[in-house]
């Protein structure tokens, strides 16, 4: 379960709007659900039904420019020494404004505070985590995720997603 926090962007240029990064709540589920789907559907990110989204809510965190939902991202813990980024997704009106690495910077430090060691994703936009100080690494280093999510995913045999990890020790 995520620490109850929320990060507000502190140093907003003069007339731009205000953005927020918190955890999510129940009432987040729909348009959680809606944002996932959509990038699901294009195979970018794997589905989540609303009902797992309900029972996951602890794990997410939502970003919010002006109380509008422009974006999410959730922690999911593989191991003892290893969590997971998942579902972490923008919309249009969030991108370009730092508003995801406010998002992948709240979920590092939840890994932190739970003394975590290793934080990894597997990705397509590999130079947002670049920027973000992981590494490219190998897929096999991770038989959590492969246990975990990879046995029921449809692309298992023919993985094109690149594995990322930071070190937080």
């Amino acid at each position: 379960m995520l620490v109850k926090t929320e990060k507000v962007r502190q140093s907003a240029p003069a007339g731009e709007s205000k953005v927020i990064c918190r955890n999510a709540t129940v009432e987040d589920v729909e348009p959680l659900y809606l944002m996932i789907e959509e990038y699901a559907q294009r195979g970018i990110m794997l589905p989540r039904s609303r009902q797992a989204l309900t029972r996951q809510i602890d794990q997410f965190v939502i970003a919010e420019i002006d109380g509008m939902f422009v974006g999410c991202g959730s922690l999911f813990r593989l191991g003892n020494d290893l969590v997971e980024v998942r579902s972490i997704g923008l919309r249009d009106e969030g991108k370009g404004k730092g508003v995801g690495s406010m998002i992948l910077e709240k979920l590092t430090e939840e890994a932190r505070r739970q003394g975590i060691p290793k934080i990894m994703a597997l990705t397509y936009a590999v130079d947002f985590f670049l920027r973000n100080g992981f590494t490219v690494v190998e897929k096999e280093i991770f038989p959590e995720k492969v246990w975990t999510d990879c046995v029921n995913c449809k692309k298992q045999h023919a993985c094109d997603e690149i594995a990322v990890m930071k070190r937080l020790d």
